[in-house]
């Protein structure tokens, strides 16, 4: 029957304690989750202002695996490069001590007590930040709740000193902890879980700083699993940042494998109670191997490339890749994940209007090739977007983010009616080189003119929606009314050539139907300019 209560115990006791854990860190990823577009942003290539980054926010959201598949997610959606997401996963490292460190204080005794305050913030308070709070203070107790079980369930071993006795030899056995911390941390995703593990059995004593430390290195190791199976089906440099994490964990772990001795020495010189330093043992592991790898990120970001190569470094320009899942927990940061898609649709569009002209004033229908395939890519780039546009909204979200997903849901839309008209300039340049059709000089200039205003106006849209850039944005409608003008100018001069016998008829009519399309993109890209203007602004 004790062994029943036993296992009964420890799972149950786990279980709240990973559950805890999870709450805390839901309750404060909602009350700031907008706010890291905004940290986003302020991130460089500093590897040590991205380390900070990573240690915070994991500090915040109690779990590095969490962090680290955020920062994959930010790269697989271009929003980071590798060098920052390396410095973000040295941080997460040391930011996900902080939950051993919290538990070192034995806080076991107020579990219920802060429990009872987080329900009563939870449950009466109306305001959205105090019920955040009172979510986190639920998380909180039921952490210590969960580790005060775990604490009392094996106790009772401690007073049997064959069972105490085989824990302190198998555990002094540096492989085998951390082949147990590894093997613990994968399955149950989380190395605060198996810290707290560490910490319950030596807060009764069955186990030593010997055998405490290599259980704690195996779990550094063993949290990588979750970055290896959110890395699948990813980009290039999203796997990177996977493997990034599992080489740091190794390599940290096997130098300090090596120099464990003078590591015990370090820890025990920083308190004289075996909880707190098994505590202080996994955040100046993950501190010390931080600061050794900071000065080499360059160095090591070349080390991964060289490890975790692509037969393919470039993707297809027209495979969606930065509707990146894991982002739809961070609305900003996704609406702006989708904002970067829509932008590589514009411009595929873009390519396919080049190519379009290109056979047109080079007679060379190999340019045309592609177009066919590339707009089928827009269409289901449109409804890749829409539809993650469309998920974004099931979550809550803020004011601005409410607004800003109409308006894109239109800008899309409005791409994929720009490269309806690129293969209508498409079908025009193939009747043309088919046909054999002679242009006027005159003919082919204006519409050589009016091409290129339609690609600077293509640029600068371009950049009113990287930017989100109202002044760009009112560029874009003056050049529209340019190309409305020129449309009437040089329809005006065609008639002029019919007349006098310069044009024959049928090259007349693909002439207007090139300034016809020319004049649709344009109001196309102007309502994308309004969108920006109207809806696309933070706030």
């Amino acid at each position: 029957m004790y062994i029943k209560e036993v296992v009964f115990g420890i799972c149950g006791g786990l279980g709240l304690f990973i559950y805890g854990i999870q709450l805390m860190g839901g309750s404060l990823q909602k009350a700031a989750g907008n706010k890291l577009r905004k940290i986003l942003r302020s991130l460089t290539i500093n590897p040590v202002a991205a380390t900070i980054f990573g240690a915070v926010v994991t500090a915040l959201i109690q779990s590095s695996s969490a962090t680290t598949v955020l920062a994959i997610g930010f790269v697989n959606a271009g929003l980071m490069t590798l060098n920052q997401t390396m410095g973000i996963i040295f941080g997460a490292n040391i930011g996900t001590t902080v939950t051993s460190q919290i538990i070192a204080f034995k806080l076991t005794d107020y579990a219920l007590p802060i429990l009872a305050i987080g329900f009563a913030m939870n449950f009466f308070c109306k305001k959205k930040s105090w019920k955040d709070m009172g979510e986190f203070l639920l998380g909180f107790g039921i952490l210590f709740l969960g580790l005060s079980i775990m604490t009392s369930v094996v106790k009772p071993f401690a007073q049997n000193p064959a069972i105490r006795e085989a824990f302190i030899r198998y555990s002094s056995n540096t492989f085998l902890g951390l082949a147990m911390g590894f093997i613990v941390t994968a399955i149950l995703q989380s190395s605060s879980a198996t810290t707290g593990i560490v910490i319950a059995l030596a807060t009764v004593n069955l186990i030593t700083l010997d055998g405490a430390i290599p259980i704690i290195l195996g779990c550094n190791i063993g949290t990588c699993v979750t970055a290896l199976l959110a890395s699948i089906g990813t980009s290039i440099n999203a796997k990177r940042t996977a493997w990034g994490h599992v080489f740091f964990n190794i390599i940290g772990s096997v130098l300090f494998v090596i120099f464990l001795q003078p590591f015990k020495f370090l820890v025990i010189h920083t308190s004289t109670d075996l909880v707190r330093q098994c505590a202080n043992a996994h955040t100046l592991f993950n501190l010390i191997a931080a600061f050794l790898f900071l000065p080499f990120t360059n160095i090591y970001v070349k080390f991964i490339k060289k490890i975790i190569v692509s037969k393919e470094e470039t993707e297809l320009e027209y495979i969606s890749t930065y509707l990146e899942n894991h982002l739809l927990a961070t609305p900003a940061v996704a609406v702006e994940a989708a904002t970067k898609e829509t932008i590589r649709t514009l411009k595929l569009t873009k390519k396919m209007i080049t190519d379009a002209m290109n056979g047109f004033f080079e007679k060379d229908s190999k340019y045309l090739k592609k177009i066919d395939e590339q707009e089928n890519a827009v269409d289901t780039k449109r409804l890749n977007i829409t539809n993650y546009l469309v998920e974004l909204m099931q979550g809550e979200l803020s004011d601005d983010v409410s607004r800003k997903i109409p308006a894109m849901v239109h800008v899309i839309n409005d791409i994929e009616r720009i490269g309806d008209h690129a293969v209508n300039l498409k079908a025009l340049t193939a009747q043309r080189n088919e046909l054999n059709l002679n242009f006027s000089q005159e003919a082919i200039d204006e519409i050589r003119t009016t091409y290129q205003e339609l690609i600077q106006m293509l640029d600068v849209t371009i950049e009113a929606l990287r930017a989100n850039d109202i002044e760009k944005a009112s560029i874009i409608i003056n050049k529209e009314n340019t190309i409305n003008r020129m449309r009437d100018e040089f329809k005006a001069h065609h008639i002029s050539r019919l007349e006098n016998g310069n044009c024959n008829v049928l090259s007349g009519v693909i002439f207007i139907d090139y300034l016809a399309n020319f004049e649709k993109i344009g109001d196309h890209l102007t309502n994308v300019g309004q969108a920006i203007m109207e809806g696309l602004q933070w706030a």
